[in-house]
C-alpha cells in the first residue's frame, strides 16, 4: 500500500491519562462480542466496551435468522455444499465444516438462554429458506426481528448472569502495541476522556463497515473502526474488496434504508421492474432465490435496461393477513410510507450490507497480533469466501465469539498477574490550521464508493477513486482530532482505501466481487486471498 496512517490518531501522554487493568477486554457488544464474553472465566477481570448501547450493533438489526441444520430431511453435508456454492470457490472448508456442524448446539443454547424462535402449532422450530439454501433451515424469531430478539437475550445474561463489566458509549480510538504485541486500547468516552485500558488478552469484535457506502443497510455505527485499528496495528486484512450488497433494500426518498429480508422471497416473494415484469427467471434458474449477489447484479443491469431507479418487490399473490403477521416489522415501516407490503409492490434496490473481508483469523479467532483476537463481521474467517451464504453471519458470530473466548480465557488464566502499563507515548503534532467539513468528506467519500466501488467495477473508475481518497487521506489523517467524528472519518478513510487497492489487484469477477473489465471468474490465477498489512508488499494466501 502507498500510505501509512498514523499508529495513533491521539496525542498522549501515560500521566495525564487514567489507567484501567482487566484480565480480558471485548471490544465490541454485538453477538460475537456477548459471546465471547460467556467464556471468560468468573476468576478473570472482564470488560465489554462498546461504542453506542449494545442493542446499537448490526447483530440487533439482522431480520434474517440463523442457520442451521435442525431438520431429519436435512444434512450438515448440505449445508456445508450451500455454503460452498454460494462462497464462489473461496471459502475455507474446514472452516465451514466446523461452523455447520456446530451451529446446532448453538441454536439450542440460544433457546436455553431464553432467546423466543418462532414455533409451529405443534412447538416445533419453525424453519424457513432463504436465497442458496437447498433445504429449509432458518430459524427466525419474532417474524423479521431475529436479531433483536437474540440480543435482548444475550445482554441479559450479560447483565443478570455473568454480571460483566460493560463501558456503553465508549470509543476505542486504537490497540496499544508494543514489541508487536497488543497490549489492551485506548478509548474515549464524552464524560470520562481518554483511558488506557491494559489487558491480557483483546478481542476485537467491532462489527461491520457498510457506512462507507451511500446505500446501506447498516446502522450509523458501523464505520469500519475494527479493520483500521488493526491494520494500523500491523494485524494482517484479508479479502477487502468483498463487501457484499444486500439485494432488497427500501428505496423511498426520506427513509432510511431498511432492510427486506431475504426470507420475504424465501417465502415466495417476486421481483419485477418498472414495467411489472418479474424477470428473475431471465438471469437465473434459481430466481428469487440465487444467492445474493446473482440477485443483485440482476437487480441493477433491469434498472439499466428500464432506466428506473429501483425494482420492485411483490407480494400481492400471497395471503394478505399472512403477510402481514409473517413480517410485522417490514410491514410498520412500509405503512409509515404508504405502503401495503401485501398489497402493494415495495421499491427495492441492493445496498451494502456486509464486509466479508477482515482481519485474518485462524480457527479460533487469533489474529497474527499476539494477544489480539477477533470474531463476527470485522474479520475474515474462510466462512464466507467471496459471498456470504443468507443467514450464516449470526452464526459466524455465535461459533467464533466463542472460539476467540475460550482462546482468551486459557491465555489469561496461565499468565501471572504481574502485567503493567507500558511506557507510551503521542506526542502532539503541528497540522493545518484549515478546517476540514467532516460532514461533508464523509459524505463525498460515501457517494464515491457507491459510485466507483459498488455493485460493479472497472480499473478507470477504481484508479479515479484512490487518487480522490489518496487526496483526502494526505490532509485528513494526519490530523489529531478529539472527538469520534474525526476518528471516524479516518477509519472510514482508511478502509475505504483498502477496500478499492484490493478491488484493483482482483482482476476477475468473483462472488460479490464484479468487473466490468474481467468479467469472468479466473481461478487459475485468482483461486488464492489478497492480503495487506501496514508497511508490507500485498500477499496472497491459497484459497
Amino acid at each position: 500500500m502507498n500510505f501509512s496512517p498514523p499508529r495513533y490518531l491521539v496525542p498522549f501522554h501515560p500521566k495525564r491519562i487514567p489507567h484501567h487493568f482487566v484480565d480480558v477486554m471485548i471490544i465490541g457488544g454485538g453477538i460475537a462480542g456477548l459471546r465471547a464474553a460467556m467464556e471468560i472465566d468468573p476468576r478473570l477481570s472482564l470488560l465489554v466496551v462498546t461504542k453506542d448501547q449494545m442493542q446499537e450493533s448490526n447483530s440487533s438489526y439482522a431480520q434474517g435468522g440463523i442457520a442451521g441444520v435442525l431438520d431429519t430431511a436435512d444434512k450438515f453435508e448440505n449445508h456445508v455444499a450451500d455454503t460452498l456454492t454460494a462462497g464462489a470457490n473461496l471459502c475455507d472448508q474446514e472452516v465451514v465444516e466446523m461452523v455447520v456442524r456446530e451451529a446446532p448446539h448453538h441454536i439450542r443454547q440460544l433457546i436455553e438462554w431464553g432467546t423466543k424462535f418462532d414455533t409451529e402449532e405443534g412447538g416445533e422450530l419453525m424453519l424457513g429458506r432463504e436465497g442458496g439454501h437447498s433445504h429449509h433451515r432458518i430459524v427466525h424469531a419474532l417474524g423479521d426481528a431475529t436479531g433483536a430478539e437474540i440480543m435482548r437475550a444475550m445482554i441479559r445474561r450479560v447483565h443478570d448472569e455473568i454480571k460483566a463489566q460493560v463501558w456503553p458509549n465508549t470509543f476505542t480510538i486504537d490497540l496499544l502495541t508494543t514489541e508487536g504485541e497488543c497490549r489492551g486500547a485506548l478509548v474515549w468516552n464524552a464524560h470520562h476522556g481518554k483511558t488506557f485500558v491494559w489487558a491480557k488478552q483483546t478481542i476485537l469484535c467491532t462489527g461491520g463497515a457498510g457506512q462507507v457506502y451511500r446505500e446501506t443497510t447498516n446502522p450509523p455505527v458501523a464505520t469500519g473502526d475494527g479493520h483500521a485499528m488493526c491494520y494500523r496495528a500491523g494485524a494482517v486484512l484479508s479479502d477487502m474488496e468483498f463487501m457484499q450488497f444486500h439485494p432488497t433494500v427500501l428505496y423511498i426518498a426520506g427513509s432510511s434504508r431498511s432492510l427486506i429480508t431475504e426470507a420475504m422471497r424465501g417465502e415466495g416473494a417476486q421481483l419485477v421492474d418498472a414495467n411489472g415484469y418479474r424477470f428473475m427467471p431471465d438471469y437465473d434458474e434459481r430466481t428469487e432465490l440465487a444467492p445474493r449477489d446473482v440477485v443483485s447484479r440482476s437487480i441493477v443491469e433491469q434498472m439499466r435496461k428500464t432506466d428506473h431507479p429501483c425494482v420492485y418487490l411483490q407480494l400481492s399473490h400471497l395471503d394478505s393477513d399472512w403477510v402481514r403477521q409473517r413480517f410485522p416489522g417490514i410491514a410498520r415501516t412500509c405503512h409509515e410510507f404508504g405502503i401495503d407490503i401485501a398489497r402493494d409492490p415495495i421499491p427495492v434496490r441492493p445496498g451494502a450490507h456486509y464486509m466479508l473481508g477482515g482481519v485474518r483469523v485462524d480457527h479460533d479467532g487469533r489474529t497474527s497480533v499476539p494477544r489480539l483476537l477477533a470474531a463476527g463481521e470485522a474479520t475474515a474467517s474462510g466462512l464466507h469466501g467471496a459471498n456470504r451464504l443468507a443467514s450464516n453471519s449470526l452464526l459466524e458470530g455465535l461459533v467464533y465469539g466463542a472460539h476467540a473466548g475460550r482462546a482468551a480465557n486459557a491465555a489469561a488464566l496461565e499468565e501471572p498477574d504481574s502485567f503493567r502499563a507500558i511506557p507510551l507515548e503521542n506526542a502532539e503534532v503541528s497540522q493545518s490550521t484549515e478546517p476540514i467539513d467532516l460532514t461533508d468528506v464523509g459524505n463525498s467519500l460515501k457517494s464515491l464508493m457507491w459510485r466507483d466501488a459498488g455493485v460493479w467495477r472497472n480499473e478507470d473508475v477504481l484508479a479515479d477513486a484512490a487518487l480522490m481518497i489518496d487526496r483526502w487521506i494526505r490532509y485528513a489523517l494526519t490530523r489529531q482530532f478529539t472527538h469520534p467524528a474525526g476518528w471516524e472519518l479516518q477509519n472510514m478513510l482508511t478502509v475505504s482505501r483498502l477496500m478499492v487497492e484490493s478491488a484493483r489487484i482482483r482482476t476477475e469477477s468473483r462472488g460479490v466481487h464484479l468487473r466490468h473489465d474481467y468479467p469472468e471468474t479466473n481461478d487459475e490465477s485468482w483461486h488464492r486471498h489478497i492480503l495487506l498489512s501496514e508497511g508490507a508488499d500485498v500477499a496472497y494466501a491459497p484459497a
